[in-house]
């Protein structure tokens, strides 16, 4: 899974609505901290904030960005991402092909 030591990650987040999807997405990879951002939505959510149950529509971004990228990329997202306190899950694929990692790694 590795490429010159460097490892494919998985992230979530949500915003709530397309264009915000869209911009965080492309600045993300403008900006070289992810390799890829696809977008789902809308999706429904349903959670509790302050103490208030909510539910609303929100845009899901699944980012993919190798783990040299980590620390910068959530360090952008907390700055630049439009929640209070954004939802950000990072996961280690079990296994990335050799093919897609390479591809991936190029723009490093």
């Amino acid at each position: 899974m590795s490429s010159q030591g460097t490892d494919l990650l998985l992230g979530w987040t949500t915003v709530s609505s397309e264009s915000q999807a869209q911009d965080l997405a492309h600045a993300l990879v403008e900006a070289k901290l992810a390799v890829c951002v696809q977008i789902d939505g809308p999706v429904h959510s349903v959670y509790r904030w302050e103490g208030k149950l909510c539910a609303e529509d929100e845009w899901r971004l699944l980012v993919k960005f190798v783990s040299d990228k980590s620390e910068a990329l959530e360090a952008y997202l907390m700055e630049v991402h439009p929640y209070d306190t954004p939802e950000w899950v990072v996961v280690r694929p079990e296994h990335v092909s050799d093919k897609y990692l390479a591809w991936a790694c190029e723009g490093l």
